[in-house]
């Protein structure tokens, strides 16, 4: 458990130091309920995006071929949306940065809820962009929230281990009435962080060039981006892109109707440093409700952002929703 100040005697002045300290730590407590914000809007998408015809997934996934408008309360899937009950190799009791060494160790423990909510909307549409000479281009905003919580550990009052918050500006350009595999390139602007005080809070901000391919029932998301420097004062975890890479791949396949495989790989480009991450998700047949019974399996750096620079290996089942 994290280490706090100490409790005043009955009748000792506080002077405002502990109500400073505990400040902080507050705030960070109201930001995880932020996580609930997301949710309404993100199942709404889920049923929408199940009711899916047979477009292949990047046209579902990116409105690729349509040319109408989109409301912007028209929110659809972005990433997919998952519970699940996942286990760690190796607990990260102390996380670190170069400029946060390590504090006392925390009690964790290696089996959590892991919560992934995603979804996106449409910002300006492809007919507004018309005035440009094209009306292949539509601007999005996404979001997706990751949140681990500590729901087995009885003895941590602490519930969230984590939360990290991704918000991002997409612009993308249909390619797909050429007679190319390649069939949209996106645009991106995103920041991610998890929203805690200092020595814990981890942060960056990207710029990405995407593009997309699809072949039958497999399409490729390959993706690098520039990391946005900042100030070293202000640079908490300043070797990210060492860990959590300097692009990624995001192959999906739907071998049947109801079932989905999804393989996440990143990697820092740089050979021989074996610091890399892959992620295997499979949303199975098997379904409870509207739900699916959903299988993770990761290995690597950066499964969260305040393990960007921690090696773990995990396995998770649960459920997810909609049609990603």
């Amino acid at each position: 458990m994290r280490s706090g100040p100490a409790s005043l005697r009955p009748g000792e002045p506080d002077f405002g130091g502990r109500q400073a300290q505990d400040q902080p730590m507050a705030d960070s407590r109201r930001f995880q309920i932020l996580w609930l914000i997301p949710l309404a809007g993100a199942l709404l998408a889920a049923p929408c995006a199940a009711q899916s015809s047979g477009e292949s997934y990047l046209a579902r996934a990116w409105k690729l071929g349509a040319k109408e408008s989109l409301a912007i309360t028209d929110v659809q899937l972005h990433r997919p949306i998952y519970v699940i009950v996942r286990t760690t190799s190796e607990v990260n009791q102390q996380p670190s940065s170069p400029v946060h060494p390590p504090q006392a160790p925390e009690d964790r423990d290696p089996t959590e809820l892991k919560i992934q909510l995603s979804a996106k909307s449409e910002l300006v549409s492809a007919e507004n962009f018309r005035f440009l000479g094209t009306d292949n281009l539509r601007l999005w905003l996404a979001y997706t929230q990751q949140s681990h919580l500590q729901i087995f550990n009885v003895g941590n009052s602490s519930l969230f281990r984590e939360n990290d918050f991704e918000p991002e500006l997409i612009l993308t350009y249909d390619n797909s009435g050429a007679r190319s595999d390649l069939k949209l390139v996106n645009f991106g602007l995103l920041h991610q962080s998890n929203g805690e005080p200092r020595p814990d809070s981890r942060s960056w901000h990207r710029l990405y060039l995407q593009g997309g391919w699809e072949w039958g029932k497999l399409s490729l998301l390959a993706r690098a981006w520039w990391r946005i420097l900042e100030e070293a004062t202000a640079d908490d975890n300043p070797d990210i892109t060492e860990y959590m890479g300097r692009g990624d791949l995001v192959l999906h396949w739907r071998p049947a109707r109801d079932s989905t495989v999804g393989l996440l790989v990143r990697h820092n480009f740089r050979a021989g440093s074996g610091r890399g991450y892959g992620q295997l998700d499979w949303s199975t047949p098997l379904r409870w409700g509207r739900a699916r019974v959903h299988v993770q399996v990761s290995a690597g750096y950066g499964e969260s952002l305040i393990d960007y620079n921690h090696k773990q290996a995990t396995f998770g089942v649960g459920v997810s929703f909609g049609d990603w």
